[in-house]
């Protein structure tokens, strides 16, 4: 089991590298008002979450205490970030605002699984 569970955070992983690299591709543009969501960052956001489901019902399985707070603050931040990166997927334009909140939930999102033990 402990290499299944390893094996989907590594897969996490990759989502959150895919949706944070996607951010960072884009911050000249974000600078010019030009930025937009491209689809790694839609992709990487859908990983998370799947990963991220699977990943909880793992634990729970091999009978590992879960933080459902943590989870479900990290679950949420998640689906805003879905939500904007969703709806404005094909906007040719994305306001600094929309865009620096998906990267700024996104760092707080990788901080919450990092910092709270």
């Amino acid at each position: 089991m402990d290499v299944l569970i390893h094996l989907f955070v590594g897969l996490h992983i990759i989502g959150i590298a895919a949706l944070l690299g996607g951010f960072l591709t884009q911050m000249k543009a974000m600078g010019q008002g030009t930025a937009r969501f491209v689809p790694g960052m839609l992709h990487g956001a859908f990983t998370m979450l799947a990963t991220g489901v699977i990943l909880v019902g793992l634990n729970e399985a091999d009978g590992h205490h879960v933080n459902t707070v943590k989870i479900g603050l990290k679950l949420a931040l998640l689906i805003v970030i879905l939500g904007l990166v969703y709806v404005k997927r094909d906007d040719e334009k994305v306001e600094k605002g929309a865009f620096g909140l998906v990267g700024l939930l996104t760092v707080v999102n990788i901080f919450i699984a990092v910092l709270w033990t």
